[in-house]
């Protein structure tokens, strides 16, 4: 029998998750990681996982990885926001702590698999989208590492959402966790996330607003308050067309602004490649960011740096978010966005 590690939050898909593997005969275990500093918040969850266990019958974990996260996936997050960046944390967590640290534990454990709830599916060794697009989180996975995959179950991959709340519904004990509030998806952010980095850096400083030739053309509230593509909160003298981010510059806390087509970009580099296959030069579809529709491209790689071809132009490119690489529905690769490769 295979013992399998179930990664639990104390949401409906992990609670799921944890049901469907032991009704398939599976020896599971939960595993409740605290990620952040949140006393009340890991109370609450906790209590939610000790009741599933008890109703399952099986044994828990408590994890603390919070230290670990802080390093790895916060203070990275907030070193981002000051280059005038835009990070993505959830890609660094499932990198380095759900299927990093978390993985490590499960196999010094001596278990066979870690389950987790994640919306994805794994085959032929790569990730790939789950059945439900409105839940597909391939996006976020797209950086882990590659053997990482042998070792790791998404039993939800293949469901729909709804699904899953209706095997939740279904069981009497597990009713109240269909019905729950969706978490977010940046589980340290309550709000948004200038209310994480006033906390560690002093974000309230008005600088100006330059146009794309460098003219001084109205002021703004501080440079982190924006990324690539914002249209409000900052001012710009005498414009009639709306105006969006398209640059920002830490160092002298400056933001460039220019109409929509100022956003278009056709060519970009990215670096950090995560890759699964060994291709140095391929066609692919792309996407920018997790919620952007897929482009159709052309990537070269050369060493740890690749330049991306779009076939169509896309706006909004903001440095510091993943670039994923697509083959259909499976993930081939991804890198992290330097920024766009103006064309001369």
């Amino acid at each position: 029998m295979k013992k399998v590690l179930v990664a639990m939050s104390g949401g409906v898909d992990s609670t799921v998750v944890a049901y469907l593997l032991k009704e398939k005969g599976y020896e599971i275990e939960g595993v409740y990681m605290k990620l952040h500093d949140s006393p009340a918040y890991h109370q609450n969850n906790i209590q939610k996982v000790e009741k599933v266990a008890n109703f399952l019958n099986i044994k828990y974990h408590v994890l603390d990885l919070s230290n670990r996260f802080n390093e790895a996936v916060f203070m990275p997050f907030v070193q981002t926001y000051k280059e005038g960046l835009t990070p993505n944390p959830c890609v660094l967590c499932n990198r380095n702590i759900k299927l990093g640290a978390l993985l490590d534990f499960a196999k010094e454990e001596k278990f066979d698999y870690l389950a987790t709830g994640h919306y994805a599916q794994i085959k032929e060794g790569f990730i790939a989208e789950a059945v439900d697009k409105t839940k597909d989180q391939s996006y976020f996975l797209s950086n882990v590492k590659k053997e990482a995959l042998n070792s790791v179950l998404f039993p939800l991959g293949g469901m729909l959402k709804e699904n899953v709340k209706e095997i939740a519904r279904g069981i009497e004990i597990l009713k109240s966790f269909a019905e729950q509030k969706e978490s977010s998806e940046i589980c340290f952010v309550e709000d948004t996330y200038l209310e994480v980095l006033q906390d560690h850096i002093d974000i309230e400083q008005p600088g100006e607003v330059l146009d794309d030739e460098g003219n001084i053309v109205g002021t703004h509230k501080g440079y982190m308050h924006y990324t690539i593509g914002k249209r409000k909160g900052f001012t710009v003298h005498g414009a009639h067309d709306p105006h969006y981010v398209t640059a920002i510059d830490p160092k002298n806390n400056q933001i460039t602004v220019g109409t929509k087509e100022k956003l278009n970009v056709l060519t970009f580099e990215v670096n950090e490649l995560n890759m699964f296959i060994d291709k140095k030069r391929f066609e692919c579809s792309v996407k920018i960011r997790y919620r952007s529709p897929k482009v159709e491209c052309e990537v070269i790689i050369d060493g740890d740096t690749a330049i991306v071809k779009l076939f169509e132009n896309v706006q909004g490119l903001a440095p510091g978010q993943a670039a994923v690489f697509y083959d259909e529905d499976r993930v081939v690769g991804s890198g992290w966005i330097i920024g766009q490769i103006k064309e001369r």
